[in-house]
């Protein structure tokens, strides 16, 4: 696990744009069990969070559509929440980080690690909008 202080600014990048952050497998169950669409952004130390993912999620937002919730889990922080949230994304094997957009409950996109690595984080923000124009 890392510790808190370290992870804070790792965190506060999807927070500050209006991510809530999950701690507990039964946070995770409730927010994709909720009507409508859900942006679930598995956040990791790595630098392709760092340099992709997070910038990707944040700049998808500038869309005219755009998920009801948007909710974060940390891997390697937040065990039980990651363990949930990777659950609701089977058949895809965990991956740090990705991105899952669901519907009425249903995984309906996903962005795994491999979408992520290595890709500008405008690439991941328009491959976001787009699955945004389609389902929201």
């Amino acid at each position: 696990m890392y510790p808190a202080e370290l992870v804070k600014p790792m965190r506060e990048d999807l927070t500050k744009v209006g991510f809530q952050e999950l701690h507990t497998a039964n946070d995770v169950d409730a927010a994709i069990a909720k009507e409508g669409t859900t942006l679930v952004v598995v956040n990791s130390v790595c630098g392709c969070a760092a340099a992709n993912a997070r910038p990707g999620a944040s700049m998808s937002l500038k869309n005219d559509k755009r998920p009801d919730q948007l909710v974060t889990v940390f891997a390697g922080v937040d065990k039980e929440a990651t363990d949930k949230a990777r659950a609701h994304m089977v058949p895809f094997p965990p991956s740090s980080p990705c991105i899952a957009l669901f519907k009425d409950g249903e995984l309906v996109h996903m962005l795994e690690r491999h979408h992520i690595e290595g890709r500008p984080a405008e690439l991941i923000a328009s491959n976001l909008m787009d699955a945004y124009n389609e389902q929201c």
